[in-house]
C-alpha cells in the first residue's frame, strides 16, 4: 500500500452567506487509521464528511482523498470510496441479496490489478449479520437490519476508505458489538481507513484510535482517548482501602502518586483501583471550558497512543 495519506486537507473553508462554517482546517488521516469526528450539532461535521465524500463544494482550500481532489474525481475514484450516510432511499421492494448483487456489478468495471474485487453479497451479509435475511424483501427488515443493510451497501466494494455518519443507530447491543469487532477487522487485516461520525461518545472510544473535535469551525482537539482526558481534564481518580477506610484521591500525575502511595512505610494498601477519564467526561469538560470562555485558544494537539 502506499505510504501517501488516505485524507490530507490544508485550510479547508466552508462559507454560507455570511457564517464560517469551516474556518481553516488542517486534517491528515493515514491509511488505516480508525477517526472519530465529534462536534456539536451544528459544528460543521456533516460540512466536512460531505466536502471529503465529494458530495459538497467548497469555498477555499486544498482538499486530497485517495490523492484525488473529491471535487472533480471520476467514477473510478469513488469506486475506492464507501460511504454509509445517515438514511438511504428506501429499496424497499428488493431482496437483500439481489439488490447488494447489483450494487457489486456497478464496481467491477473499475476493480483495478492487484486490487480485490467487490464483495460477493453473501460475504457482506456475513460480515453485517444478515447472513439469514438473503432471501428477505427490504420492507420486512426492522429499523436496526436497515441500518446493518445500509452498512452493508457502503462495503459492498471493498471500499480503501469508508465513511460512516451515525453508522450504529437502532443497533442492539450485539450488533453494535459485532459491528465493532467488524471496524477492528478492516483496520487490522484490510488495511481500511475508517472516518466516522457518531453522537456515541463511548462508541467512539471503543473503535478509533484517533479523535478528532469540531467545534467553531476549528478542530479543536486531536489525539487517542487517553491522550486527549489528559490534554484537556487531566484528572485520574485513584481509590484504595487503608486500614479498613476506603480512600480517593484525584491526580494528574497517577503513576507517581501511586508509586509514593506503594512506597510509604508500614502502611497497607488494598484493593486499588485507578480510573481514567473517559471520553464522555472529557468531551463535556472540553465544552463547558469553551463555553465558559476559552472558544479563542489555540487547538489541543494531543500526540496519538499506539491502539
Amino acid at each position: 500500500m502506499t505510504s501517501d495519506p488516505a485524507i490530507e486537507v490544508r485550510g479547508l473553508r466552508m462559507r454560507y452567506g455570511p457564517r464560517e462554517v469551516l474556518d481553516g482546517i488542517d486534517l491528515r488521516i493515514d491509511r488505516g487509521e480508525v477517526v472519530a469526528l465529534l462536534g456539536p450539532n451544528g459544528a460543521g461535521k456533516t460540512t466536512t464528511i460531505e466536502i471529503l465524500e465529494g458530495f459538497r463544494s467548497r469555498t477555499g482550500g486544498d482538499v486530497r482523498v485517495l490523492g484525488e481532489d473529491p471535487a472533480h474525481a471520476g467514477d473510478r475514484w469513488r469506486a475506492r470510496v464507501g460511504v454509509v450516510m445517515q438514511s438511504w432511499r428506501d429499496h424497499g421492494r428488493w431482496r437483500v441479496g439481489r439488490l447488494l448483487d447489483e450494487f457489486a456489478t456497478l464496481y467491477r468495471p473499475f476493480t483495478e490489478a492487484g486490487r480485490p474485487g467487490p464483495y460477493d453479497s453473501a460475504e457482506v451479509l456475513e460480515l453485517v449479520g444478515l447472513a439469514d435475511r438473503r432471501t428477505a424483501p427490504v420492507r420486512s427488515l426492522s429499523g436496526g437490519q436497515r441500518r446493518r443493510l445500509d452498512v452493508a451497501i457502503g462495503l459492498i466494494g471493498r471500499p480503501e476508505l469508508l465513511f460512516l455518519d451515525e453508522p450504529t443507530t437502532g443497533f442492539d447491543p450485539v450488533a453494535r458489538h459485532g459491528f465493532h469487532e467488524l471496524i477492528h477487522a478492516l483496520s487490522d487485516f484490510d488495511d481500511t481507513t475508517v472516518l466516522l461520525t457518531t453522537h456515541d461518545l463511548a462508541e467512539a472510544e471503543k473503535v478509533a484510535g484517533r479523535i478528532l473535535i469540531l467545534d467553531g469551525g476549528h478542530i479543536v482537539a486531536d489525539g487517542s482517548p487517553a491522550a486527549l482526558a489528559r490534554e484537556i481534564a487531566g484528572a485520574t481518580e485513584v481509590s484504595w482501602r487503608e486500614g479498613g477506610v476506603r480512600q480517593v484521591h484525584s491526580t494528574n500525575e497517577p503513576e507517581a502518586f501511586v508509586r509514593d502511595l506503594l512506597a510509604r512505610p508500614g502502611v497497607e494498601v488494598a484493593e486499588l483501583q485507578i480510573t481514567g477519564q473517559t471520553l464522555e467526561e472529557t468531551y463535556l469538560a472540553m465544552v463547558a471550558h469553551r463555553e465558559a470562555g476559552a472558544a479563542g485558544e489555540p487547538a489541543v494537539a494531543a500526540d496519538e497512543e499506539a491502539r
